[in-house]
């Protein structure tokens, strides 16, 4: 209620500083690059709060105007005409040097800030302008794509995006059928790890007695998930989607629940990559589920491994015999899993293969290669269980070799477990996947041998 009211504020004051502007020069702003520009400059120059806040929203509507080549003209002059005042900094930096104090360093700072983040935070007071400046965001990681040339741009961008979505901003809220229909549609069409089909497969995920899904929100984006899970409630740890998600599975009765799936975690808004909350969701879900069910004790995700067949595919220097790569050829199968035999095989050869993905193998910067793990990893959970036949739709056949994995969430240890990988990149693992990298061992080992 209270959103709605200062929504409703937002716009009146901006109606009427329409009706201002109208009576100014406003209406002959050119609708390109350059026009856009000059309002920039307009807006940064001072005014009142009903010109300026309706001059925030006429700038955001021309700039979605803009074709891809006006709105790259756009980004390039923001990082050109609107970086740091230097004639302000150079006077603030000889100051400092003169004789440095703590409100010398705080002048320093303040001037040092470039003119654009103003800026950026004054196309915020429009109404909608929170919304609009995230899909500005992703324009611009579109266009970036390893280009630094925009890339100061985008550093004052996030940097103004990770203080407005801090965790306490977020709210979070459970999604069930009651959920508003634009909402649920939007489950629906983000949802980025097992497709959702249609409105009768939503149902079944999110309605029945032992199913959850929570998502956070953001004041000034109401309407908008921001990164929501889908939780299973069930009896033991589960090694395959295919159960959960199937159509005419049995109901788990809530009081025989002991464990809490996290079998599906979909960002939603491109413009916020690199804005990590996805931590503070698993951590509060949990809490939620606790006091909601007290008898849960164990918390694991069933996670997809999507970039195992890529890394498979382009390593040259993948720990495997001439008769491995034989082996790995029966994949080219579109139904290889439908065969006893030819399972058996992979199996032997995958399993070692996917531990040793995730407890060796490294980027060339010595970053784990799979995003979901260094998501889980970084989070503090424990890489439990690497399982076979996982997931064996089109998509997980083709990414994974049908391999997914349990990280498991022991609420004592994630603290421990964190440390352990952010300071020392130590993978935590159980005892049985450690068993699959020695059994790894022990084959390249005899493969040296023979």
């Amino acid at each position: 209620m209270a959103n709605a009211f200062f929504s409703d504020l937002l716009a009146t004051i901006s109606d009427r500083g329409r009706t201002l502007l109208r009576r100014g020069d406003s209406a002959d702003t050119k609708h390109d690059a350059e026009g856009l520009i000059e309002l920039c400059g307009a807006l940064l120059s001072g005014r009142g709060e009903a010109s300026g806040t309706a001059m925030a929203r006429e700038v955001l509507d021309i700039y979605q105007e803009l074709d891809a080549a006006g709105r790259r003209a756009f980004f390039e002059a923001l990082v050109r005409d609107f970086g740091p005042d230097r004639e302000r900094l150079s006077k603030a930096i000889e100051k400092w040097r003169a004789r440095p104090s703590d409100e010398d360093a705080s002048s320093l700072h303040f001037a040092s800030e470039p003119r654009r983040q103003e800026l950026i935070r004054r196309l915020n007071r429009a109404p909608g302008g929170t919304g609009d400046l995230v899909n500005m965001r992703a324009d611009l990681l579109g266009m970036m794509n390893g280009h630094t040339d925009l890339a100061a741009l985008d550093r004052d961008v996030s940097h103004l995006l990770s203080s407005w979505f801090n965790r306490g901003f977020l709210v979070l809220r459970r999604i069930d059928w009651s959920t508003p229909a634009n909402i649920l549609e939007k489950i629906i069409r983000y949802e980025a790890v097992h497709e959702i089909s249609d409105w009768d497969d939503l149902r079944r995920r999110i309605d029945p007695v032992d199913r959850r899904c929570y998502a956070f929100f953001h004041p000034a984006m109401v309407d908008e998930p921001l990164i929501f899970v889908e939780v299973a409630l069930t009896e033991t740890i589960p090694g395959a989607i295919a159960p959960l998600l199937a159509v005419d599975r049995q109901h788990l009765p809530i009081e025989r629940a002991r464990t809490a799936v996290f079998y599906s975690i979909s960002n939603t808004q491109r413009g916020l990559g690199g804005i990590s909350f996805g931590s503070f969701l698993i951590k509060q879900v949990v809490e939620e589920l606790r006091r909601e069910t007290p008898k849960l004790d164990t918390f694991v995700t069933l996670s997809p491994v999507p970039g195992f067949m890529q890394w498979v595919k382009q390593d040259k220097d993948l720990p495997l015999s001439d008769e491995d790569r034989e082996i790995l050829k029966r994949l080219d199968d579109p139904k290889w899993f439908e065969n006893p035999e030819t399972t058996t095989l992979l199996r032997t050869v995958i399993e070692p293969l996917a531990a040793y993905y995730f407890l060796k193998a490294r980027t060339p910067k010595g970053k784990l290669i799979d995003s979901v793990a260094r998501f889980h990893l970084g989070n503090g959970a424990r890489l439990e269980r690497i399982n076979w036949l996982g997931d064996l739709s089109p998509k997980g056949a083709r990414e994974s070799a049908g391999v997914m994995v349990n990280y498991l969430y022991r609420l004592d240890d994630i603290e421990k477990n964190h440390e352990a990988y952010a300071n020392d990149g130590e993978v935590v693992a159980s005892s049985a996947v450690k068993k699959l990298l020695k059994g790894e061992g022990r084959r390249l080992l005899d493969m040296r041998l023979s």
